[in-house]
């Protein structure tokens, strides 16, 4: 819930950190180099500054400048972004005025938004009347002198970088003096005769990008390489063929380093100001003339995409998969960036890095919560596992990850039971304390050779033990490892008797009963105490034979499904009997090594 919050602020409050950085890269590599055909750039560049004199040119050489491209080359339209602020040779001005107040001539204000200074240079004018709206106040003003007072059509040049210095964003509309500017390339549009109006359904969050303070998001969807920039100083010179201008809209300024009219943008470093007006001018001729993308609602599906991979996020820590988690995000980082590609030129102005925080912010808080709660089981199943089964075992338990590996489930298992015989005779009139010891002495006979071979241990029967091969973990040889371990136990009470008998005490003797078979394994028992344990008619019939042990001279007694099984050892029939509960003979098998009576050392 907090990961879609966090995208549903980012996408409708707050910009991501790094969302700028990702549009940039994006809008970098999608730039196109189609040329742009609808208009020229003109360039006072160095080889015009190196060819007619350095900056200022006298006004009268800009006059001739904008009548070549208004008479001969029959431009539609000229911007000049630049600013006269003084006046010049009264001919230049004069011819300039003439031009902008009676012909397709725009000339520019640089108005300023900083407002820490504010400043009024030269003579404000035009501009339309009218209410503010969706206009960007300026605080101060960089306009021309007031002989350029008649001046029809004045746009405005001035920049409002973001924070980091790019400039990314035009104010389509800036207020100031009760009256308002529009900007040097819907200013150039509007000498043209266009009707072009930032359409409603375009709306603050439209495919060309307009914002809800009357500012315009650049698409920069063609590279700088795309625009046609012809040198000044080949217009002066008619040495440009008139096709190439004829009709066009024409935007003249420079870019010269020494007029230092540079600025970053997502498309370079170090950009001419004209040519972020050319970026202006063609993404709103593409909406002028319904080229640009149509509008997506990136917002929505951020938000739709986030709340989708929260949810499988939520579910994936709720097995306490964390690497599974990890999986997760990781991919949908990486769809969200194909999805960014995708939806960029459709909507200038969803968040594209607000999943990605979002994601991270999941990773962040789930990973750590994943871990958490597979140590806590990871610290459940050893302590209950480690009571019955060996550490190999419970390793390999937690490698599997499985959700619940003491759940009850049916399986093959080989069961031995273990008792030694006459066990209350031996103990009869030992102290207690040493009786204890006796006891102790002969479990651990029994048990070491069990965990040896990877058994479960069941259960302690206070003379003898219950143990099985099969589960928790499946095993293909679980009846020859409980048979090794019925010979490891013969092993260690031969050793052990051996001490007795050096001690002058009686030998003891194991009785030990094995068969195979399907059983129900797992942790049984009620919410106040549990075991896990093996059920089964198997099982049964281990506990059978254990007993039958008594009655023969044989220390183990193996069923007819553990010989049905058993592969490395080598087994010796010993007969047959009707086991208690049962009407059919059961055979009856033991080790070939240990053929020999009952309670004699190995």
């Amino acid at each position: 819930m907090v990961a879609v919050l966090l995208g549903l602020w980012c996408q409708w409050g707050a910009s991501a950190p790094g969302d700028e950085w990702l549009r940039d890269r994006v809008l970098r590599l999608q730039a196109s180099q189609a040329p742009e055909n609808r208009l020229v750039v003109i360039d006072i560049d160095e080889a015009s500054l190196a060819a007619l004199g350095a900056w200022p040119w006298p006004r009268s050489r800009l006059a001739s400048l904008a009548e070549l491209l208004l008479g001969p080359y029959q431009a539609r339209a000229v911007a000049l972004d630049l600013v006269f602020p003084e006046p010049a040779d009264r001919d230049g001005d004069t011819r300039l005025a003439m031009l902008a107040q009676f012909g397709p001539l725009v000339l520019a204000h640089a108005f300023d938004f900083n407002g820490s200074l504010p400043l009024r240079v030269g003579q404000p004018t035009g501009g339309a009347a009218g209410e503010r709206g969706q206009s960007t106040a300026a605080s101060g003003v960089v306009a021309n002198h007031a002989g350029l007072a008649p001046a029809k059509n004045i746009g405005n040049i001035g920049f409002i970088p973001d924070i980091d210095g790019m400039l990314r964003r035009l104010p389509m509309q800036t207020w100031y003096g009760q009256r308002l500017y529009p900007t040097l390339s819907l200013a150039l549009l509007e000498a043209a005769g266009s009707n072009f109006k930032l359409a409603e359904g375009a709306g603050p969050r439209g495919a060309i990008g307009s914002l809800s303070d009357g500012s315009l998001r650049i698409p920069f969807s063609r590279t700088w390489e795309a625009y046609t920039v012809i040198p000044a100083s080949m217009i002066l010179a008619q040495q440009v063929a008139p096709a190439l201008l004829a009709d066009k809209l024409v935007l003249v300024g420079s870019s010269s380093l020494g007029l230092s009219d540079r600025v970053a943008t997502p498309l370079s470093a170090s950009t001419s100001g004209l040519l972020v007006h050319a970026a202006a001018l063609s993404s709103l001729l593409d909406a002028a003339q319904g080229e640009a993308p149509a509008p997506w609602p990136g917002a929505a599906i951020a938000l739709l995409f986030t709340t989708a991979v929260a949810l499988l996020s939520a579910y994936t820590l709720m097995r306490r998969s964390a690497l599974a988690n990890i999986g997760l995000l990781a991919g949908a980082s990486l769809v969200w960036l194909a999805l960014v590609w995708m939806v960029l030129p459709h909507d200038g102005m969803f968040n594209s890095a607000g999943p990605l925080l979002a994601f991270f912010f999941m990773l962040a808080a789930g990973v750590p919560f994943a871990w958490q709660m597979s140590q806590r089981q990871s610290r459940r199943l050893l302590g209950t596992l480690r009571q019955y089964v060996a550490d190999a075992v419970v390793d390999q338990l937690l490698r599997r990850n499985l959700a619940d590996p003491l759940a009850p489930s049916r399986c093959e298992v080989t069961t031995l039971i273990a008792d030694l015989e006459g066990y209350t005779s031996h103990v009869a009139s030992l102290p207690v304390e040493q009786a204890a010891q006796l006891t102790r002495d002969f479990l651990n006979c029994l048990t070491q050779p069990v965990l040896e071979q990877h058994g479960t241990l069941d259960k302690y029967t206070g003379d003898g033990l219950v143990a099985f091969w099969g589960a928790p973990l499946p095993v293909a040889d679980h009846a020859d490892q409980a048979l090794a371990a019925a010979r490891g136990i013969t092993r260690a009470m031969a050793l052990f008797n051996a001490d007795r008998l050096a001690a002058g005490l009686a030998p003891l003797r194991v009785r030990i009963g094995i068969e195979s078979g399907i059983a129900m394994a797992g942790d049984f028992g009620s919410s106040a105490r549990s075991i896990y344990t093996a059920v089964g008619d198997s099982v049964n019939v281990a506990s059978r034979l254990e007993t039958l042990a008594r009655d023969l001279p044989h220390d183990i007694v193996i069923g007819p499904g553990t010989a049905a099984l058993a592969r490395r050892e080598q087994l010796l029939p010993i007969g047959q009997t009707t086991l208690r509960g049962k009407q059919e003979f059961t055979a009856l098998y033991t080790l070939a090594s240990q053929a020999q009576p009952a309670g004699v050392p190995v």
